[in-house]
């Protein structure tokens, strides 16, 4: 579903919101001000990542009054049946 979604990037950008977190925690004894930084970064990383989770689900075609379509690119085929045939 990650795939179909076009997520990864998002995936992407969380864990390495979690790697600057990591960071921070390394850096917090030393008082720095990298260690703040890193840590606005981390932030930051995690909102962004949070956002582009979002964005498909808010921006996804609409089929029919029951059905939503998150990936346009597959809309000609789920809104089409199949012909079946009964040969053997």
């Amino acid at each position: 579903m990650i795939k179909v979604l076009k997520l990864q990037k998002a995936v992407y950008v969380i864990i390495l919101g979690i790697i600057g977190l990591i960071a921070f925690k390394i850096m917090e004894p030393s008082n720095s001000a990298a260690s703040v930084w890193v840590l606005k970064v981390s932030g930051l990383l995690f909102l962004i990542g949070a956002l582009w989770f979002v964005y498909p689900i808010l921006f996804a075609k609409k089929v029919n009054d029951d059905e939503v379509q998150l990936d346009p690119e597959k809309q000609a085929e789920t809104t089409e049946p199949a012909a079946t045939t009964n040969r053997p």
